[in-house]
């Protein structure tokens, strides 16, 4: 086998693929973002009517939310506490509202034989 610089899959004398072959390209404008840390992104959008360029983009380099604004970019998203489901019951009932609860649920099984 040969080890020369051949494009693998190309034959000699092979034009390079044109836009002839894939159709005319649209018209693209970059606009500029940036995130907390100082990170600049250009991605490109079509500029053809009706495009929305969105008000925020995601940095590729550390993953926070861009703006278009440099001097105030977004805040970083604040991430929320793990809360167990005993923690969402404590938030729902008071301490004295879930003895009385137990209390009634306790009555209910002494009442059937079930516990004494």
């Amino acid at each position: 086998m040969a080890g020369g610089n051949a494009i693998r899959g190309s034959r000699i004398g092979a034009g390079p693929m044109g836009e002839a072959e894939r159709g005319e390209a649209a018209a693209r404008g970059f606009v500029s973002y940036w995130c907390a840390n100082g990170h600049e992104m250009t991605p490109s959008f079509s500029v053809d009517e009706g495009v929305e360029i969105p008000a925020e983009w995601v940095c590729k380099r550390c993953g926070l939310p861009a703006g278009r604004d440099k001097d105030n970019p977004p805040a970083a998203p604040t991430a929320e506490v793990y809360k167990t489901h005993l923690a969402y019951v404590k938030e729902r009932r008071s301490d004295s509202e879930g003895e009385a609860l137990l209390e009634e649920r306790l009555g209910e099984l002494r009442d059937r034989g079930l516990i004494r």
